[in-house]
């Protein structure tokens, strides 16, 4: 048997593992390295976050993704350069951590690579019909595992399209597996770039498990503040939002858009919601010349209103309902606000509250998904509808 098979199999057997999840998200922030201790697999999985970091990107990795993300036509000799840099880029930073922390690498069971988004193409965004879903991480896997001396899984959302899913929003597995709780209908609504969330049953049957994107979250608002004001990446605290007004007109026509009448799950990204989307509705609207402030103002209803829209239309009459907060967004005052205030009857907590710290979720639940194709494999995510393949994701990289 191989020696590396023969590890993978030792790994699966263990009674715990140590996995790092990674994720780094449209909005280039950073990195997030998020160690988990893992007990078990399926329904029974218990995690606990032993450390959470997010490691800052320089600027020169900021500009080379910036160079290729959300873009049709780009030069392939750079997509070709960035995979494997990337990926080496990646694994730097997970050490640094690991040292920071005082951790061996050896003490590392797996690494669950997210990798970094550089295009998201759902066929009914692409519209060719001769085409499917399609998405492209970049980042590679076995450059991450060679440098780190790490079994590494990565390339988590080419199985979810191969079973018939769209590639995205992947939570669901990780939320239905990790945050299921009977007797308790829960949302678990996370707001990065896009938002989505997921609908866990309190009946804890997998065919009533629901996830989806619903619009845009940080990205636009994001890209505004980017454009108006040097230095700024996000509108810290609601700031320049507070100090703008809604303008109804723009708003019609921020939410005039088929994507919203399309039915869920259904998945977008930055290549729909951007700046150009917002000169086009301000064109509609004939409201070129307002000012950043009242455009970030509207912005901001803008995403709550279709998070809101999205969640009323998935839950039905119910209002017993428990929602967890996690993601960027979450600490946008404003956003929190105009959500908060269309949803009566509803609790709305953060991941905190389930000892997961909402800015590591994402990076917790890449390092589940690892950890269910490794060692589980055996549950069933309901009988395939709602855009959730029962599949297992992840491709496994050997360090040598």
């Amino acid at each position: 048997m191989n020696p590396q098979i023969e590890k993978l199999f030792t790994i699966a057997n263990k009674p715990e593992r140590l996995i790092i999840g990674l994720m780094s998200g449209t909005s280039l922030d950073g990195l997030d390295v998020a160690l988990c201790r893992f007990r078990g697999k399926g329904l029974e999985t218990q995690i606990e976050l032993v450390a959470f970091e997010t490691v800052s990107y320089d600027s020169e990795f900021k500009d080379e993704i910036k160079s290729v993300f959300s873009k049709q036509q780009v030069s392939l000799e750079k997509v070709c350069l960035l995979n494997p840099w990337v990926g080496l880029y990646h694994a730097e930073l997970i050490l640094k951590c690991l040292v920071k922390w005082r951790i061996d690498p050896t003490d590392i069971d797996l690494i669950a690579s997210h990798g970094q988004t550089i295009y998201h193409a759902p066929k009914l965004l692409h519209g060719q019909q001769k085409f499917g879903n399609a998405t492209l991480q970049i980042g590679d896997g076995d450059h991450i595992a060679h440098a780190t001396g790490v079994v590494t899984l990565s390339d988590f959302r080419q199985k979810h399209i191969a079973g018939g899913g769209e590639g995205a929003p992947l939570a669901a597995y990780g939320d239905f597996l990790i945050f299921s709780k009977r007797d308790e209908d829960r949302i678990m609504l996370n707001i990065g770039g896009i938002a989505n969330f997921t609908y866990l049953p309190g009946n804890l049957n997998a065919d009533e498990v629901f996830c989806t994107d619903v619009g845009p979250g940080n990205t636009m608002m994001d890209a505004l503040i980017q454009q108006n004001f040097p230095g700024k990446f996000f509108d810290e605290n609601a700031e320049v939002a507070k100090r703008g007004s809604l303008n109804s007109a723009l708003l019609r026509e921020l939410k005039d858009h088929p994507f919203f009448e399309q039915s869920f799950p259904k998945t977008t990204g930055p290549e729909l919601f951007n700046l150009n989307y917002l000169d086009n509705a301000k064109k509609k609207s004939n409201t070129q010349q307002l000012s950043p402030e009242d455009t970030l103002a509207t912005l901001n209803r803008f995403s709550a209103d279709m998070i809101v829209e999205g969640i009323k239309k998935s839950t039905g009459d119910k209002t017993n309902i428990k929602l967890f907060s996690s993601g960027g967004g979450m600490h946008n005052p404003l956003l929190m606000e105009n959500i908060i205030s269309q949803l009566p009857g509803f609790s709305f907590l953060t991941t905190h509250y389930l000892h997961i710290n909402p800015d590591a979720k994402e990076a917790v639940l890449f390092a589940t998904l690892a950890n269910e194709c490794v060692c589980g494999g055996g549950v069933q995510y309901g009988s395939g509808r709602n855009g959730i393949p029962s599949v297992s994701m992840g491709k496994i990289s050997f360090p040598n």
